[in-house]
């Protein structure tokens, strides 16, 4: 996949291409069945499909006030994702103060078909754009009227009677309803971030951890998961505890692992974490010796999950 950084970069071979918009936050279901009809259409037709997405996400400019903002997914990550699914190309527009002022004219008309030559867009259902979201797939379908290229829109995609969305997966990660967040994103949620020094409790309990200083802010409410925990390039199954520690009477915020079966120095080095399943909730122990023996059953009933949840580990 050959990324775009800017509209003046965007090369000459991807005019006439086949193109799909969206800020596609978490790549799920919807934006991947999108982005696979996109890619098979265009080859179909003997073009190229362009992704075209915008970052920051348009709502950190327009809406500064509301903090934090969570993202599914990183830039990168967003990125790795769209190639997966066959695209040609995707091309990151900077999103700024002054970018939001472009009319849903000048987007369709100077953009989409002087500068692009567009011969088809494919949105979804509730697709909005331009100054002030003018613009909206019946003016999408009215400008390509004019213009000379196709409009598709994708209607809602469903899983049971849930309409999929990125709004609704990140208010189920902060419910911790990790199950239902596989159901919509077809992978388990992640959180990486680089291993820093911690305390030293769980080694003195017998079960050393990895902290880790998280890369998003959109964080699943505080308890113990199990999860799988990528590690220069091998998984381990793991016990993770997001939130405070009562036992100890310490109330500061942990992100910490316990990596079954690991024996090495994780310190330094970035691991990610794919949440698959919420064990409980974080309890006060009457001290350190019942906390042991409830990590111990914690341990095995998260080895015994992830044993039963292996295809969730990619």
């Amino acid at each position: 996949m050959i990324l775009f950084k800017g509209i003046e970069n965007i090369t000459e071979d991807f005019r006439g291409s086949f193109v799909t918009i969206g800020n596609f936050d978490g790549v799920h279901l919807s934006h991947q069945f999108i982005c696979r009809k996109l890619a098979g259409e265009a080859k179909a037709a003997g073009t190229k499909s362009l992704v075209i997405t915008f970052d920051p996400h348009p709502k950190m400019i327009l809406h500064p006030h509301i903090r934090p903002f969570y993202l599914i997914t990183t830039l990168a990550e967003k990125l790795k994702l769209l190639e997966n699914y066959g695209v040609d190309g995707t091309l990151v527009i900077p999103f700024s103060p002054e970018y939001s002022n472009t009319t849903a004219e000048q987007f369709v008309f100077g953009f989409l078909g002087q500068k692009l030559a567009v011969r088809k867009v494919i949105v979804g259902h509730d697709y909005t754009f331009g100054q002030a979201k003018q613009g909206n797939s019946d003016y999408l379908i009215a400008s390509g009227a004019k213009l000379g290229f196709a409009v598709e829109v994708i209607d809602a995609v469903k899983v049971g009677d849930d309409i999929i969305s990125s709004t609704l997966i990140r208010n189920l990660i902060l419910q911790g309803d990790i199950n239902s967040v596989y159901k919509f994103m077809g992978r388990c949620y992640n959180i990486a971030g680089i291993v820093v020094s911690g305390q030293g409790r769980g080694a003195g309990l017998g079960f050393p951890t990895a902290n880790l200083e998280p890369e998003k802010e959109l964080l699943p409410p505080p308890g113990i998961y199990a999860a799988f925990a990528w590690l220069e390039g091998k998984c381990y199954m793991a016990a993770l505890n997001i939130g405070a520690k009562p036992t100890f009477a310490d109330y500061t915020f942990t992100f910490e692992a316990y990596l079954l079966d690991y024996t090495g120095n994780a310190r330094g080095k970035r691991m990610n974490i794919l949440f698959v399943e919420k064990l409980r909730d974080i309890v006060k122990f009457d001290g350190p010796e019942m906390l042991k023996q409830q990590i111990a059953a914690d341990v095995e009933k998260v080895r015994a999950i992830l044993l039963n949840n292996m295809e969730k580990k990619e």
